[in-house]
């Protein structure tokens, strides 16, 4: 098992920068694959960046690329997304999920844990 509680969402303007965490709780963190994932009102739940269990290797969607950074601190059990270059299509609830098991993919619905999700908003 594995608990999830992000945070660091907030109100931004466009080309502004927010810096998300999410703390982690469980014996499996270290070996777990970690994701962000968001969802806007009426869409459907999108792939952001996800990284490796031993955090040496990162994937990102083409949205996130060369904006957004994931990354991640085992011993103190947090993931990180630092979004650089914010744009209004960005809004959107967003959030860390845990894949304790299995190979890396950014398909939400192999993710067995999630956080309740932070707000982010970027105002033109």
């Amino acid at each position: 098992q594995v608990q999830l509680v992000e945070s660091g969402g907030g109100l931004v303007q466009t080309g502004g920068s927010l810096r998300l965490s999410c703390a982690a709780s469980g014996r499996t963190f270290s070996t777990s694959h970690m994701a962000w994932f968001r969802q806007a009102p009426g869409k459907e739940r999108e792939f952001v960046a996800l990284i490796w269990g031993s955090g040496d290797f990162t994937y990102y969607d083409d949205s996130a690329k060369g904006r957004f950074t994931i990354s991640r601190d085992n011993a103190k059990n947090m993931v990180y997304l630092q979004m650089n270059g914010l744009k209004p299509e960005d809004t959107a609830v967003y959030y860390c999920a845990a894949r304790t098991s299995g190979h890396v993919t950014r398909e939400y619905r192999e993710y067995a844990f999630w956080g309740q999700g932070t707000q982010v908003t970027v105002s033109s």
